[in-house]
């Protein structure tokens, strides 16, 4: 047993989460923590240690399958029961209640070592018992505690978080009961917002239990600057008390007291000084439990507030406000330590690091006017969502003032570009500098090992810079978004056309991930003829599949085809933005499915028929446009003009997609380096695991390599952070103080319950909705209207299979958006919370024309 004084944060190993921070609690200056102790893990271990059948039921827990519910509550159950009725030994049931005084009660808590850490907050998960009375039932419901360990949700939610069962132990917290006046909680961060300036405050009367079972609503307050800006107060019709023999009641509240609030304003702001208090001593913002018992203000708890996105540091003292770069990237999942670093190394400007994402600071743009309109512009058309978020920030004015004429703005965010005269040549020209660029760049990168290997790759980053944020090949793609934006506005004011430039992009030429998507019909029609092949792939689970296809009937023209498609585009990957993340030539499993699909669903020769169709389609469209404009007044030259527009916008739009193409076939290639590198690290000991390198930053490989040592416990940690971080939702915008702000369209055009978006490709459709996260589940039918977080050019394939397009994440240029025009396909993107609002199955009608998706059923 240990004492809360001789606990600190250093022992949650010996007495959990909860236990290390009562014991920190403990020794913070003006904080009053109820006295107790910690039963410590060390007794958990020794009442469990030898028992058969609680380490058969480990092992069955191990092997659990995380969506079977049914066997994770049958084994949990049965796991309880073995640990409730386990015997105590006489010296240790002695420990445990020799601290106890008579005729007091406690509260008994769980305290796991998973419990209330940074990164992960596993609070709720066990139990806790309030008002226990006399030694024996202390000690049964430290048994129950233990016991609690294992309960269904714990399980699960260990299951799910790939946490080993025999890596949690639990401690017991057994603390003086609190009989209150009221009690709560209190975040030093908005829980909502996550702006740290802001403290919230929740109270009901009487004991907590009321709060956290849900069976009453709690006063809300919001505390800023030392004062209550803002408070609801909950009708109270119910207060939970402790009873004299033990346990708890629930009893009516006075009529009276009902609509009073449960603190004066003097115990808020007493209460949100205290949660500054213990927010600063932790470093980091608080979720703390408080108990109000007459004048004094009793803490039984504080836990890290997990949810939180972290802010980028900053110690400059200015306000910053940060665009996420994951939205305008369409990668929103967090990226490694190495692939942060690549990203930041190929990217001219500065970049923020928050929760594994990158993140622009734009204050300073927005200080000025020119800039402020610039970038407001920018948003609007690319990302409505986020310009609403910015509008926001800038009109509470606390952040950024009002905007100076004289203030250096920034580069415009979308700077004016001559027009280039829409030439096939130029293109093929650009095409050309980049291949042979990665043609050098192969020669010279297989004869480079060791330290000379990075040094190479740092100098030939500069030839990639060079080759993608060339001045004129981005005149090239923007003559022809300008083009598409020309096209939609003056076609709806001449015409009321809405979304022409959709339709006339499809069939494009040069379209490199229109043409990957098409590509792979053309490996289905090697695939169909062949019921060996079909079948041999529908079992493939390895990702060394290829050299055993050809065993079966058929194999080896399968093998070939594939092998052809993945030597063109196998670099390409989910979140390919990442260096780090596994490529198709890696993991072509991933490709199975889809490819499955089109062997059913598709016809031979599909690829060159939806090509072509899509051409015939564009000039019909243009035909028509054109037509229609000349019987309008000045009808000549305004059909001129409209002529010049299709033509820079059909010769350069494919063009869009491919300095990106560029870029992750030198990153492809900049990765195989690095894996072989990594390996002679690993056959010499340094690292555990060639994938270990990923969560190393560049210049700390860079010393890997050249010291030939490597902080193990660094990269542990980073690994873990990183798991940490894909917990996370990153924001569209964030500012310095924490605020999260994902904005709103703030329209009121939609039909009754219908979900607003970006329209992004014109079309109307009904169809099945299919809700997908992950590629290799892309099981898609051509019915189906594909509804996911975002989509980068990897998802290209399964777009010549489905109906239309719904993500949470996108712009009028992002992937999803070009490439659904490209094959014609309605579109509608940013569509916040869709792939948990939509259902998959569920009827769904997406109109792409007007920017929303109505739910049929």
């Amino acid at each position: 047993m240990l004492g809360f004084e001789e606990i600190d944060r250093g022992q949650i190993a010996l007495v959990g989460g909860k236990g290390a921070h009562l014991g920190e609690l403990s020794r913070i200056e003006g904080v009053d923590v109820p006295p107790g102790f910690c039963v410590t893990t060390e007794a958990f271990r020794r009442v469990t240690a030898d028992v058969p059948a609680f380490e058969d039921l480990l092992d069955r827990l191990s092997r659990l399958d995380p969506d079977d519910r049914e066997a994770i509550a049958t084994l949990s159950a049965e796991i309880r029961d073995v640990v409730a009725t386990l015997p105590v030994p006489a010296d240790l049931a002695a420990a445990v209640t020799g601290p106890l005084r008579d005729g007091t009660a406690y509260a008994v808590r769980s305290s796991a070592t998973a419990e209330d850490l940074p990164a992960a907050s596993f609070a709720g998960q066990q139990d806790t018992y309030l008002n226990v009375v006399g030694t024996a039932a202390v000690l049964d419901h430290v048994r129950r505690c233990w016991a609690s360990l294992f309960t269904e949700r714990a399980v699960a939610y260990r299951v799910r978080g790939g946490v080993e069962h025999r890596q949690v132990r639990m401690a017991v917290v057994v603390q003086e009961m609190v009989v209150p006046d009221a009690s709560g909680v209190l975040f030093t961060a908005d829980p909502v917002t996550s702006n740290r300036l802001v403290t919230s405050v929740e109270a009901v009367l009487g004991l907590g239990e009321a709060l956290v079972s849900g069976l009453v609503n709690a006063d809300r307050f919001t505390v800023r600057d030392g004062a209550v800006v803002d408070r609801a107060i909950a009708a109270k019709h119910w207060a939970v008390r402790a009873t004299p023999g033990g346990g708890t009641e629930t009893l009516d509240v006075a009529p009276e007291a009902r609509q009073q609030p449960a603190l004066t304003e003097a115990q808020v702001l007493r209460l949100a000084d205290l949660g500054r208090r213990i927010e600063a001593y932790f470093g980091c913002p608080q979720d703390v439990e408080w108990c109000l018992a007459g004048d004094d203000v009793r803490i039984v708890q504080s836990r890290p507030i997990t949810t939180l996105f972290p802010v980028p540091p900053a110690d400059d003292g200015s306000d910053h406000v940060y665009l996420s770069v994951g939205h305008q990237q369409m990668m929103t999942d967090p990226l490694t330590p190495l692939g942060l670093s690549f990203w930041q190394m190929t990217t001219p400007r500065p970049m923020a690091e928050a929760g594994g994402r990158l993140f622009v600071d734009v204050a300073r743009m927005l200080a000025s006017a020119a800039g402020r309109q610039n970038l407001l512009e920018a948003m609007g058309r690319s990302d409505p969502l986020m310009a609403d978020a910015l509008r926001t920030v800038l009109d509470r004015g606390d952040l950024v003032g009002e905007p100076s004429s004289a203030a250096d703005g920034g580069p415009r965010a979308v700077p004016p570009t001559e027009p280039v005269d829409p030439d096939p040549a130029v293109v093929d020209e650009l095409i050309g500098q980049t291949r042979a660029s990665l043609a050098v760049l192969d020669r010279e990168i297989h004869t480079r090992q060791g330290a000379d290997l990075l040094d190479f790759i740092r100098e030939d980053l500069q030839e990639l810079r060079r080759l993608l944020f060339d001045p004129f090949s981005h005149r090239v793609f923007m003559t022809a978004m300008n083009a598409a934006w020309w096209l939609d506005e003056h076609l709806r004011e001449w015409l009321g056309e809405e979304g022409a430039a959709d339709t006339l992009t499809q069939s494009v030429p040069n379209s490199i991930t229109s043409e990957m998507g098409l590509a792979l019909l053309d490996v289905a029609d090697v695939v169909r003829p062949h019921p060996e092949v079909v079948e041999f792939l529908r079992d493939v689970t390895d990702d060394g599949f290829l050299d055993d296809l050809p065993r079966v009937a058929g194999g080896r023209a399968a093998r070939d085809a594939i092998r052809g498609y993945l030597d063109t585009y196998g670099m390409r990957c989910a979140g390919e933005i990442d260096i780090t993340r596994p490529r198709w030539s890696e993991q072509p499993t991933v490709l199975v499915p889809v490819l499955l699909g089109h062997v059913e669903h598709a016809e031979p020769g599909a690829s060159r028929r939806r090509f072509e169709q899509g051409r015939q389609e564009a000039r019909e469209k243009e035909q028509d446009l054109l037509a229609r404009l000349r019987a309008l007044p000045d009808g000549d030259r305004r059909a001129a003009e409209t002529k010049t527009m299709i033509d820079r916008l059909r010769t350069f739009i494919g063009y869009r997609e491919y300095p990106k193409f560029g870029m992750v076939s030198r990153y492809f290639r900049y990765k195989q380096a690095l894996l072989r590198e990594a390996d002679r690290l690993v056959r010499d000991g340094v690292v555990a695991d060639r994938e270990d390198i990923y969560y190393l930053r560049f210049d700390e490989l860079y010393d890997v390599i050249r010291a030939g040592r490597a902080d193990r416990q660094l990269i542990a940690r980073r690994r873990e952070e990183y798991r940490g971080y894909r917990t996370l939702t990153p924001p569209r915008v964030l500012t310095s103080d924490g605020e999260a702000l994902s904005g709103s369209y703030r329209r009121d055009d939609l039909p009754a319950g219908a979900l607003a978006g970006l329209a992004v490709s014109a079309g109307t459709v009904e169809g099945r909705a299919r809700v997908v996260l992950d590629m290799a589940q892309a099981d898609l039918d051509t019915d189906d209207i594909l509804v996911t977080a975002y989509t980068d050019p990897s998802w290209s394939p399964v777009f010549v299979t489905i109906k239309a397009l719904v993500t949470e994440v996108g712009g009028q240029m992002t992937h999803g958006a070009v490439v659904a025009r490209e094959y014609g396909l309605p579109a509608v993107v940013g569509v916040e919370r869709a792939t948990r609002l939509i259902r998959d199955g569920q009827r769904i009608r997406v109109n792409g024309t007007s920017g929303y998706v109505e739910l049929l059923s």
